[in-house]
């Protein structure tokens, strides 16, 4: 198989690592900007459709939690629209692009309403059987939509897309190897992925990306030379900040590291 290799796009996972304060939301896309990433990525959710009954439920680990509840945690941690057209702007400003990954149907309809400049918009791996969510941006999203697969079977895989087959949106998928482990270990990165969604779907999507919540950057550059063209690493000013995400993030010297190679 022959891979024709460019540049591979950067994309820094700010995700919740804000804390929920937009001034430390700022530093990071700065930092992630300052670093060399491609875009900055944040995550949207409408959290009392999202989480039902779990709203009202403790966090299950205590010592993360930004509330009481689970939907308190959550709520700390959610931007409003309002605020990510700011992140959007901040973006622009800095010289990096702004994405965002939508939970669920409505959070999907009010980014595409919002008018933000988006090139894309993620359907992150818990969600991407969801086919409310799926359909809405099959009709309604025009760009690139990226989907990563992890916890996803082969057979799962190939139902997502005989279902955007169906909406005729296959050239604007890219689907993401990815192991929903934070952070996982060496020998359950399954970077072979990368290689198998090549050689089944490159034909007939737009392209094959890689989300890695490892430790380190090696993972990284390999899945760079297994052809994937989009490399996502989570991103924080300080690994040892509360929350779930932080310790499979990358430092700012980390990805400057990561872009460098």
């Amino acid at each position: 198989m022959l891979f024709n290799y460019k540049n591979p796009i950067v994309v820094a996972e700010i995700g919740c690592n804000h804390k929920g304060d937009m001034k430390v939301a700022e530093q990071l896309i700065i930092s992630a900007a300052k670093c060399g990433a491609n875009y900055a990525k944040f995550q949207k959710r409408d959290n009392k459709y999202l989480l039902g009954a779990e709203y009202s439920k403790p966090h299950p680990v205590p010592d993360n939690s930004y509330g009481k509840t689970y939907g308190e945690h959550r709520e700390k941690l959610e931007f409003s629209i309002a605020d990510h057209i700011k992140l959007s702007k901040i973006c622009k400003k800095n010289g990096i692009k702004y994405a965002v990954s939508v939970w669920e149907k409505i959070s999907a309809l009010n980014l595409i309403q919002s008018k933000i400049k988006l090139d894309y918009l993620k359907v992150p791996s818990a969600c991407n059987l969801d086919f409310e969510l799926l359909e809405i941006l099959a009709k309604k999203f025009k760009k690139k939509i990226h989907i990563s697969l992890g916890m996803t079977s082969r057979n799962e895989t190939k139902k997502i897309l005989r279902f955007f087959s169906k909406f005729k949106r296959l050239d604007d998928l890219v689907l993401y190897a990815c192991t929903s482990d934070y952070p996982v270990n060496f020998d359950n990165t399954c970077l072979l992925e990368i290689y198998s969604l090549i050689k089944n779907y490159r034909n007939k999507i737009s392209d094959v990306g890689f989300s890695g919540h490892h430790l380190g950057i090696s993972i990284d550059n390999a899945a760079y030379t297994l052809g994937a063209k989009y490399i996502e690493r989570h991103f924080t000013l300080d690994r040892t900040w509360k929350g779930t995400d932080h310790a499979a993030s990358l430092e700012p010297s980390g990805l400057e590291k990561l872009v460098r190679d």
